[in-house]
């Protein structure tokens, strides 16, 4: 197949993030957005971003920046801009109305060849596609902010999505490099913010009752978990930590069902444990655009590191 992707770009930072992957993967990409200047400075972002990428020796696929660059363009009529595409990634604001609208648009102009996919990190397939036309050719591919450097696509069909819709998004997310998962069937949260949820909800409950502070709670993440994490999920983790998941559970089953009565209930998220948490945070990254933008280049900088230390560790 040759894959032309249109990538909805709004706002942005997901939608470049996007274009640079498909464009690695050698495809060609076209932005839309309805504001022209959207797309100017979308379109600068992502050449500063590729060149400084290259420099440094991270830059993904087999093309050069400039190649990758020429394989993107940008367009402001919705008609022009899906014209030959074989694959749509909306990358709109976390807003249901907002992307409803963007779809009925859609439905409207697209033939019966084109996957309609979203980029949505909590809304249901149900929710955004029921009583579309093409509703068969309809999917979320949620991606891990950056995409770019954080490879895991989970791709969730709506009750409707064609098998086959499922298949070729899941075959083209291989493709370009990513990393895809397919879920079975629609629910809240998807798979990664319900184990993301779930961690958070425990971590404000242990800085709330005054266990741990903030920064050591994420210590025990980024120095203990997550190094296990980074390469092997909580399934492997229990099947290794004893002589297999049989083993392990009659092992451990008690004190794992101990320990999980006590869970306390879902947190509210405010008041005075949010202000705990945001003093301890913002006392390490100043809460100023500069400051962040350093901070999350850097941890940009560490993902990349760590991608190219896996992928060296998987050939190994």
């Amino acid at each position: 197949i040759t894959w032309l992707i249109f990538i909805f770009l709004f706002s942005g930072l997901i939608g470049r993030s996007w274009a640079m992957v498909f464009a690695a993967g050698g495809f060609k990409v076209k932005l839309y957005d309805i504001a022209q200047q959207q797309l100017t400075s979308a379109l600068e972002n992502i050449r500063k971003q590729m060149k400084e990428l290259e420099q440094s020796g991270f830059l993904k696929g087999a093309l050069s920046a400039e190649q990758q660059l020429a394989l993107i363009s940008i367009c402001t009529d919705l008609k022009a801009a899906v014209e030959g595409a074989t694959f749509i990634q909306e990358c709109t604001p976390e807003n249901l109305e907002l992307k409803k609208k963007i779809f009925g648009q859609l439905d409207l102009i697209v033939g019966d060849n084109v996957i309609l996919s979203s980029s949505t990190s909590c809304l249901l397939p149900s929710k955004l596609f029921t009583g579309l036309k093409h509703v068969k050719q309809c999917i979320v591919s949620h991606p891990v902010n950056p995409p770019y450097f954080v490879p895991l696509v989970e791709i969730v069909p709506h009750p409707e999505t064609d098998p086959s819709t499922t298949e070729r998004t899941y075959a083209l997310m291989k493709k370009i490099g990513q990393s895809p998962v397919k879920l079975n069937r629609e629910i809240e949260g998807f798979v990664l913010n319900r184990l993301q949820y779930a961690v958070i909800s425990e971590a404000w409950r242990l800085v709330g009752e005054g266990v741990v502070s903030p920064t050591d709670l994420d210590l025990v993440m980024s120095d203990g978990l997550g190094m296990r994490y980074a390469f092997i999920g909580p399934l492997e983790t229990m099947h290794l930590n004893a002589e297999g998941i049989s083993n392990y559970c009659e092992r451990y089953r008690d004190g794992m069902r101990r320990v999980l009565n006590t869970f306390g209930p879902v947190p509210e998220f405010s008041g005075e444990i949010e202000q705990k948490i945001s003093q301890a945070m913002s006392e390490k990254i100043p809460v100023v655009p500069k400051v962040l933008d350093a901070r999350r280049k850097w941890r940009d900088e560490c993902l990349t590191g760590l991608s190219k230390l896996k992928k060296q560790m998987k050939s190994d």
